[in-house]
């Protein structure tokens, strides 16, 4: 039987034990490879993939700014410690951060001049790295990936851990 190309990149010489593995492990693997190759584009400005997606995120807000835990409920990979992103954006002086009136217990991100700015520069590379990375596919295909990925999803959200904190377990930051 041939081996399919998933198979073949991480060297398994066994049969994946059904085609809904090996497609879950051909997701992760693909999520690999592109998050490198946008790293690898973000890489000149020490920037990870998460910062990036955390000051865009902080930058669309505007001057008004997002709290922290909007943030974190924002970014593109669950799960990430968001306080310690924050921390290496404002020591980068790309973001400031201040305790809210009425509430102090919530903070308030804006992203500075100097992040704003930045991220003029990043987004042509990194608007010209998303197109390369679906170069393959034509815009049908494009389409139906979104789609399909949009299903996935959806078919797993109630697996993961939940976006959202409850009253009852929402800590202050």
């Amino acid at each position: 039987m041939k081996r399919s190309s998933v198979q073949s990149e991480i060297h398994q010489s066994r049969p994946f034990r059904s085609k809904k593995q090996e497609a879950t492990i051909a997701l992760l693997r693909t999520a690999s490879v592109v998050g490198r190759a946008l790293g690898r584009v973000l890489e000149p400005w020490s920037l990870s993939l998460a910062q990036y997606n955390a000051l865009r995120i902080i930058r669309g807000a505007g001057s008004d700014g997002i709290a922290t835990l909007a943030i974190r409920e924002r970014m593109i990979e669950e799960g990430t410690t968001i306080t310690r992103i924050l921390d290496k954006l404002e020591e980068a002086g790309y973001i400031s951060r201040e305790r809210s009136d009425p509430d102090r217990r919530q903070v308030v991100c804006v992203a500075t001049t100097a992040g704003a700015r930045l991220l003029d520069k990043i987004d042509p590379a990194v608007d010209a790295a998303d197109e390369e990375a679906v170069a393959a596919l034509s815009a049908r295909e494009v389409g139906q990936l979104i789609d399909l990925l949009d299903a996935v999803r959806a078919a797993n959200a109630h697996r993961g851990a939940p976006r959202t904190m409850t009253r009852a377990t929402t800590a202050p930051e």
